[in-house]
């Protein structure tokens, strides 16, 4: 297919972009930073721009992964938000039904389904976070536009018939978390693995597996995270004694991290379920905590990326 890739200069696009090229796919990067993967430097907010290449190009699917992102907000006013991931996202839905793209993938976040409080963890047990929670009230001017972005992408489906798959994708940014500092770096991405992280190469194969279920589903949105191996069962456990727990579910957990230099979590206050993506698709990610136990085991690598030093390409060019 004649994909527009969104975003293809950033973290997901730079994986993203040559996946769907290994898969035959013909694939146009729009990005307003330069990168390997980017073929047009321009804003999805520019809708002559939009216009423009999809009447040249004709394609006949969208992938849109651009967007301004959580850490952004330190650096662009709530307006230049609502431009991107609002406007943009209307330009891009506007054209596909305008030249007849036949498919649309939408990336979302699970950022939008934390309200202040769950984000508190103030609750005696931890909250499990699937597609039916609500109601969604998100607690910042990036989560409230991803959501204003999938209540467009729902009408455009319900007006117009056009196949839109979102996928709310929890944490896979290499950088380290701009929020949390103990603990740090490597350790606090492989806990994440538990309740809330996935690979980017894991993200963009689930954008592949939307893209090819898009005209069999029609319009759905998932939570796309590596399986937690918990239930709801598990919740008022996991936040009382997440580290015991997780000891009986991996014995050697404790001093593999131990020798490590790390730390289990003592509570885990919200779990992201990846059940029906898994379900519907027939997706699910390779990575999971197991594999990061597994390279500890044996002393490799870990199976993430983790680099504190990572700068985003669009603020490389400011």
């Amino acid at each position: 297919m004649r994909i527009l890739l969104t975003g293809s200069s950033g973290w997901l696009g730079r994986f993203l972009a040559p996946a769907l090229a290994r898969a035959g796919h013909e694939v146009t990067g729009l990005d307003t930073a330069p990168g390997a993967n980017t073929d047009v430097l321009g804003s999805v907010a520019d809708a002559e721009l939009i216009e423009q290449i999809f009447a040249e190009r004709r394609f006949e699917a969208v992938v849109h992964a651009g967007a301004l992102h959580k850490p952004d907000i330190a650096r662009y006013p709530a307006s230049t938000f609502v431009e991107v991931n609002v406007s943009g996202t209307l330009n891009l839905l506007d054209a596909a039904v305008r030249h007849g793209a036949g498919r649309f993938v939408f990336t979302s976040t699970t950022s939008l389904m934390i309200t202040r409080a769950i984000r508190a963890e103030t609750g005696d047990a931890a909250v499990w976070l699937d597609e039916t929670n609500g109601p969604l009230t998100p607690r910042n001017i990036y989560g409230v536009t991803k959501r204003s972005a999938e209540e467009l992408c729902r009408l455009w489906h319900d007006l117009f018939g056009l196949p839109v798959i979102v996928l709310r994708t929890a944490r896979f940014f290499p950088e380290d978390d701009d929020t949390v500092a103990v603990p740090s770096g490597e350790n606090l991405k492989a806990n994440e693995f538990l309740n809330r992280r996935l690979t980017v190469e894991d993200c963009a194969s689930a954008h592949l597996a939307a893209l090819a279920a898009a005209p069999r589903v029609g319009w759905g949105i998932y939570v796309v995270s590596a399986r937690p191996p918990f239930t709801r069962a598990d919740a008022s456990r996991l936040k009382a004694d997440a580290a015991g727990l997780i000891a009986e579910r991996f014995p050697d957990a404790p001093a593999l991290y131990a020798a490590h230099g790390w730390v289990l979590p003592d509570s885990i206050g919200r779990v992201y379920d990846p059940a029906a993506i898994e379900r519907d698709l027939g997706f699910r990610c390779q990575t999971d905590f197991a594999a990061v136990l597994a390279a500890l085991r044996e002393g490799r690598v870990m199976p993430f990326t983790h680099d504190p030093g990572y700068v985003p390409h669009k603020e490389l060019e400011r």
